[in-house]
This record gives C-alpha cells, structure tokens and sequence, in this order.
C-alpha cells in the first residue's frame, strides 16, 4: 500500500512494525528498492547563491522537501565548480576568496553525502603521500586500520593519532612528538572525522 500510494520506500514508517522488524528488514534487503536508497538534493543555482548560505525561491522548496524526507540539500554553482577545476591549489583558494568562499561546493557535497551515509574519512600522512581512507561513522581504531588492509586491523596494537590542526602547528612529526601533540589511542578509541593516524600491529 504505501508503495502504491507513490512514496518512496525509504519513507516507509519501519518503526510502526518493531514487532515483526526482522522480517521487515529482510523484505527490504530482498526486494532491493531503488526508492529505498538514501537521497541527497542538489541545486545548480546562480553564482550568487554559490555560498550555498542564500536560497531563492526554488532552492526554499527543495530544502522544504528534503527537511520533510529526513535528508539534506546542497547548493552549488556549476558554472563556478567548472572555472575551479582548471585551477590549481593556490589559484583555487584565492578564487573561493575572492567569492567568499571557505570551501567549493563540491567539497560541500561530498561532506554532506558522507553525512547522510553515516561516513567519515581519516588520513594516513607519510613523507611521499597524504591518503583518506572511508570508514563508518562510529567505527573504532582497530577497524579504520583494517580499511588499508585486513591484517592491520587482525594485528592491532594501538594508534598514533594527531589533527590537521596540530600539523599546522608544526612542521614535522618530529615536532609533533616534542609538543606531545601526538596521542597513543587503543581498541576503544572511536575515529574522528579528519583524525591523522598511523597504526602499530603484530601479525
């Protein structure tokens, strides 16, 4: 019935069947809906709206609906997001300066996406490259170590962990280790979103 009334399988109210929610859950894992997946709204709007902190007419009534379904929406300026794809670092940041701009409105899709799939990103820093790597939101030291291999995660014996804001405030790990901004996190240890780390283990 709710099928047939036009809604989307993702607003079907699981909650009204908590008694027989295995069942329910199974149903939805079998029948693989489209409309049961997750969704994210996203507006292509003017340039001046590219900041994503002013709506018009239009983008009000996508955020309305998207309030309604539970989900989010993103504003971005397509013409504004080609012109930055052709730049590199540097004139990438004075361009979202100049626009008033923290950040691109990709980026701002991205973070919101991850948000919505309950996601994160925490990143391993070495001398010859800085990686992200995507765990779930809530997952524990041992399993974002067994992200980058399987072993890691078997072998576990503990993190080093430290921010982008204390790299910032240095200029290398040795510097990191004497103002003690490194932390030694264990098993327990939930993952921040943004969290540097690199993990010690035993196979």
């Amino acid at each position: 019935l709710h099928l047939q009334g036009i809604k989307p399988a993702r607003s079907f109210p699981l909650a009204d069947y908590v008694a027989d929610m295995q069942a329910v859950e199974k149903a939805f894992q079998e029948l693989h809906l489209l409309s049961a997946k997750k969704v994210l709204y996203v507006c292509n709007v003017e340039e001046s709206l590219a900041d994503g902190l002013q709506d018009n007419a239009y983008t009000k009534q996508v955020k309305e609906r998207a309030e309604k379904e539970g989900t989010g929406a993103v504003l971005i300026s397509g013409k504004i997001e080609a012109e930055l794809s052709l730049l590199g670092a540097e004139e990438k940041k004075e361009m979202l300066a100049a626009l008033g701009m923290e950040e691109s409105g990709l980026d701002r899709l991205a973070r919101k996406g991850h948000e919505i799939l309950g996601l994160m990103c925490y990143f391993t820093a070495g001398e010859k490259e800085v990686r992200a790597w995507t765990i779930r939101d809530g997952a524990k030291a041992p399993e974002a170590a067994g992200v980058i291999h399987s072993d890691f995660e078997k072998g576990f014996i503990c993190a080093e962990v430290y921010t982008l804001n204390d790299l910032r405030q240095t200029k290398n790990r040795a510097q990191l280790k004497e103002k003690g901004l490194i932390r030694i996190e264990g098993r327990e240890y939930l993952v921040k979103d943004g969290d540097i780390m690199e993990f010690r283990f035993n196979v």
